[in-house]
């Protein structure tokens, strides 16, 4: 058979075996990542993300929430629970000994090497604090060293600033919007993707490792860390 002239893609060369995320618990300093287990979790999860109208803005650009009581949320958990995708996970907090949001591997596609983190809320009192970072840190140890994915995704409303910027400090490049994406709760949604490749991450592990374990008294920007990463 003649050979094209027309240009293709690199050769991406196989591996042995390619697996999925792991329903266990992920250890870190400060967290750790737990499957779901609803009856456990329900009253502290529905306490840190409930009884404000400050609080309750963490779920402006979810798909779901607030909900009306603990029950109601323990619903939703026990979906959650027996889902494999979205795989979701509680964050415990060490320090402090409380649940403090949620995390999940979801559209995972192993024949590709490539998945997403999302269903991400924490606490108000645990946002912008080494709990998020450690929470990606894990799931990105979990993607790229064990599983050896090739790309991990990070998709958010285009209107949400907060998590736009957390996917650019943790690393994330910026790809595009999709627009007229989807429908959220009754109102359009344009999506604003991110991706992080493997070939990025050696760099951004570093980074992310020296801020959460070597910054003790946080002057380090790891904002400022990834901008100099390549």
């Amino acid at each position: 058979m003649p050979q094209s002239s027309l240009p293709v893609g690199n050769t991406v060369q196989p591996i042995a075996h390619v697996d999925l995320p792991q329903k266990t618990d992920y250890v870190g300093k400060f967290i750790t990542l737990s499957p779901v287990d609803p009856q456990a979790d329900a009253a502290e999860l529905y306490a840190c993300s409930h009884g404000s109208d400050i609080t309750e803005q963490l779920w402006t650009y979810m798909s779901y929430g607030p909900f009306d009581n603990r029950y109601s949320l323990q619903r939703w958990l026990e979906e959650g629970a027996a889902s494999t995708d979205p795989l979701f996970f509680t964050v415990h907090h060490h320090e402090s000994k409380q649940r403090v949001g949620m995390v999940s591997f979801l559209n995972i596609a192993s024949d590709m090497r490539r998945l997403e983190l999302g269903h991400l809320w924490y606490s108000p009192t645990s946002q912008r604090s080494n709990v998020n970072t450690e929470a990606i840190y894990l799931m990105l140890c979990e993607a790229f060293d064990r599983l050896k994915y090739r790309r991990v995704e990070w998709k958010c409303d285009s209107l949400n600033a907060r998590s736009r910027s957390a996917a650019l400090r943790l690393g994330f490049k910026f790809e595009g919007i999709f627009r007229q994406h989807l429908i959220i709760k009754g109102r359009n949604r344009d999506t604003a993707w991110y991706s992080m490749l493997d070939s990025e991450w050696i760099a951004i592990k570093k980074n992310m490792k020296k801020w959460l374990y070597q910054n003790l008294d946080r002057k380090l920007s790891l904002t400022a860390l990834n901008k100099n990463k390549i």
